[in-house]
């Protein structure tokens, strides 16, 4: 019986390679699975899943107004598709977590989502949001802040390091624009910028 999966977690702690080792696991056994990322992320190249660990595989888009189901629908009449692997799911809106649910339901897919839980605010993208209410199944992936606690945060900075406490939701960016930290060190980089600016 085909489930609809949520892989959550703060950045850099390996969403992407897990995608990938999952496609090959797939690919391995004979089977053949859809891997889809979002068309507003083009770090690595449009159309493109990598993982830090420079692992990389070509990837079918997603957009705001894309129509996932009718999507996956069509491409597994010309070709049987046995597994969905979703990377940037946070990115996916209200609408195309319900088409996936459909894809599960109606089409009898497994469907694998990826992505970040929450924003530098520690607000919930409305991926995410969705995912965590209708997924069968929540699986967080971890990963370490500085101080060696969980990293369930992440913080935006500016070009000198400084947390950023405000702005658009969506900025594409890595390594350097991002950092996951723990609620602890998150709240601590806050304050000590609001010192700053006081």
């Amino acid at each position: 019986m085909a489930q609809l999966y949520f892989y959550y977690s703060a950045m850099n702690a390996g969403k992407s390679t897990t995608l990938l080792q999952s496609s090959f696991n797939y690919q391995e056994r004979g089977m053949n699975p859809l891997i889809f990322t979002a068309a507003i992320d083009t770090r690595y190249g449009q159309g493109q899943v990598s993982s830090r660990i420079g692992l990389s595989v070509k990837a079918e888009l997603f957009a705001p107004e894309s129509d996932i189901y009718l999507d996956i629908q069509s491409l597994h009449q010309s070709k049987k598709v046995d597994c969905v692997l979703i990377d940037e799911s946070q990115f996916l809106t209200k609408k195309q977590v319900n088409q996936l649910t459909d894809v599960v339901d109606k089409l009898n897919i497994p469907v694998l989502c990826y992505g970040l839980r929450t924003d530098f605010r520690g607000e919930l993208f409305v991926g995410a949001q969705y995912l965590l209410a209708w997924a069968d199944k929540l699986i967080e992936l971890k990963t370490v802040c500085h101080c060696g606690r969980k990293a369930n945060m992440v913080l935006r900075t500016d070009e000198q390091g400084v947390a950023i406490a405000d702005g658009e939701q969506v900025e594409i960016g890595g390594n350097e624009r991002y950092v996951s930290v723990c609620r602890k060190h998150y709240k601590k980089a806050l304050e000590t910028l609001e010192a700053v600016i006081s």
